[in-house]
């Protein structure tokens, strides 16, 4: 099928990459000019580990075709791929136009995250211009670290649909993707775009729970992690999302819960669960500069902290809402020295720190280290989880580890010379 995507996000190039890859002949259409210049040159908008190098074949084999969103296609394509930004609405709703008015539009299928009712007005747009088109959503659900693999290969996905035509169209091209089990849950519009951000809102509401109880086990003298093997074992709970930690961020699901706040908040009168979810988050965000400041009794001005890990999660190179630029604002606002390591994000570490305030890249995560009176771990990165103990030790100023993802053995650390803090341990 001729298929277009829409879209510099994410979700835009795994969608692009993987229907080009099972056949499709794909046109991957961005809105901003340094994306366009970043395809014309052959390099992906974003770099995980496996998707670069699918992406690069697929351009090579000529099915994946990189433009501008301004070149309409010359005839209709079989089916039509919204994936912006959250909070795109408007460029969402001004290209449906041109392509309902221009060549038709069949089938759009929007990826686009936005408030409940979204695609309903999406839909009635296009279907004033031409009534036979089709929209159907399709909320990303995709992970980010790990996205071509959760596209590909997914749980569940959430198709909203009201046509038979369009629930037909997408299930063929997901087909490659939906073949272990039917995946595939049909509900209306509203519906998925309500689905999407209920999952994002527990699984926020898991996070910041441990983490409050991470915090009480503090003062109980327990330890966190043998309270989470014991929550986990219980099939009412599982085991998933109830890692405690320095906070989430990210693009996602931050916004997704604030959309479900905002929702919330128009139509109930007193504040919700989320709200106090979004409140956790964020002081769970500077839990690791308190127990810095608390160690040294509030004398940290001049000292020194390496951080190592500064994206959201592991496995990207984005720091959007990233835990690691609270910190850092925190440490600056005291007069630390800050230098940082990570595998990925340290251009985009780069463009954020520029005007506010010095910070020292290094290449090399012990390089960062050198001579600092902390380490702390942000994102668990896997070359991160098993250190030279001693070659720390030996480059410290202090040798004080302050674990933001509890994954390290706090008795082997200790018995290592090292002085280890952990999150409710």
């Amino acid at each position: 099928m001729h298929i277009t995507v829409y879209g510099d996000t994410l979700c835009a190039q795994v969608t692009a990459t993987a229907m080009a890859q099972t056949g499709h002949r794909v046109n991957w259409r961005v809105v901003e000019p340094a994306s366009r210049e970043r395809l014309a040159r052959g390099r992906p908008l974003f770099r995980e580990q496996g998707l670069d190098r699918l992406f690069a074949d697929q351009l090579e084999s000529g099915r994946l075709i990189p433009g501008f969103w301004e070149e309409l296609p010359q005839t209709a394509p079989d089916a039509v791929f919204l994936a912006f930004p959250p909070g795109e609405q408007a460029a969402a709703e001004g290209l449906a136009r041109r392509l309902a008015s221009s060549t038709g539009c069949g089938v759009i299928v929007n990826q686009t995250v936005g408030p409940v009712g979204a695609a309903e007005q999406l839909r009635n747009i296009i279907k004033q211009i031409d009534p036979r088109a089709v929209l159907v959503a399709l909320p990303d659900l995709i992970q980010e670290g790990n996205a071509f693999q959760t596209f590909t290969r997914p749980d569940s996905i959430l198709l909203g649909c009201e046509e038979e035509e369009g629930e037909s169209l997408v299930r063929e091209l997901l087909r490659p993707f939906n073949r272990r089990k039917d995946v595939i849950h049909v509900m209306s519009l509203r519906e998925a775009e309500f689905a999407k951000l209920a999952i994002s809102g527990i699984l926020a509401t898991r996070i910041s729970y441990m983490n409050d109880m991470a915090c009480l086990s503090e003062s109980l003298g327990v330890d966190i992690d043998v309270v989470r093997v014991a929550m986990g074992a219980d099939p009412r709970i599982g085991e998933s999302y109830l890692y405690p930690g320095c906070g989430f961020g990210g693009p996602g699901l931050s916004s997704n819960v604030l959309a479900l706040v905002d929702a919330l908040n128009k139509l109930a009168a007193e504040p919700g669960l989320l709200e106090r979810v979004l409140q956790t988050n964020e002081r769970q965000k500077e839990v690791l500069f308190r127990k810095f400041w608390q160690f040294h009794h509030g004398n940290v001005a001049g000292k020194k902290v390496a951080l190592w890990g500064v994206a959201f999660k592991p496995g990207t190179h984005r720091v959007d809402n990233a835990p690691a630029l609270k910190v850092i604002e925190a440490l600056w606002a005291q007069g630390v020295e800050v230098t940082a390591h990570d595998p990925k994000a340290l251009p985009d570490l780069q463009n954020w720190a520029q005007g506010r305030g010095e910070l020292t890249l290094c290449d090399d995560p012990y390089d960062a280290a050198e001579g600092a009176d902390a380490l702390m771990l942000i994102t668990e990165w896997k070359p991160y989880w098993s250190p030279d103990w001693q070659r720390l030790k030996r480059r410290m100023r202090e040798p004080l580890i302050l674990d933001g993802r509890n994954i390290y053995e706090p008795a082997f650390v200790r018995e290592q010379g090292l002085i280890y803090r952990g999150i409710g341990r």
